[in-house]
């Protein structure tokens, strides 16, 4: 049973939502915001350009970066930022903020398996083959079927 098709506009509107909202009180550092919204402008790239499977593998590369990013930002200024909360509108806007970010964390692994479809899709082809050749390694990575282009 294979993996729904799932709309590439779908998955960065749903992200951008969930960053945004995210966002709403600052708790979190400006490095997640960059780092989350420059990952979603290589989406919107990626939506433009329909044929281009380097936009998706950078999209798809971006959004693994920014999980383990989004781990070090929440684990590191949760506490911080908990700690000071006095209450009222203020702890319930942290509450709602602390939620959809970790959400969008949550929904990050699931996205890259659809965006990993739809990598494979467009021509993308990414398996680690190690071989030993005379006393060498071999390695290669997401390489495209087709030899066109590249460096």
């Amino acid at each position: 049973m294979g993996l729904p098709v799932i709309n590439l506009k779908m998955i960065i509107t749903v992200h951008w939502l969930l960053t945004t909202w995210g966002c709403l009180y600052f708790w979190l550092p400006p490095p997640y915001i960059w780092s989350n919204y420059a990952v979603l402008a290589i989406g919107v790239w990626a939506i433009a350009q329909r044929d281009s499977v380097d936009a998706l593998a950078m999209y798809l590369i971006g959004m693994v970066i920014t999980i383990l990013l989004d781990i070090i930002h929440i684990a590191v200024n949760y506490e911080r930022v908990a700690d000071i909360q006095i209450g009222g509108t203020a702890r319930d806007q942290f509450r709602f903020s602390v939620g959809m970010a970790i959400l969008s964390l949550l929904l990050k692994p699931v996205s890259c398996l659809f965006v990993y479809q739809m990598y494979k899709e467009r021509g993308g082809d990414c398996n680690l083959n190690i071989g030993k050749i005379s006393n060498q390694m071999s390695l290669s990575l997401c390489s495209r079927e087709q030899g066109t282009g590249g460096s």
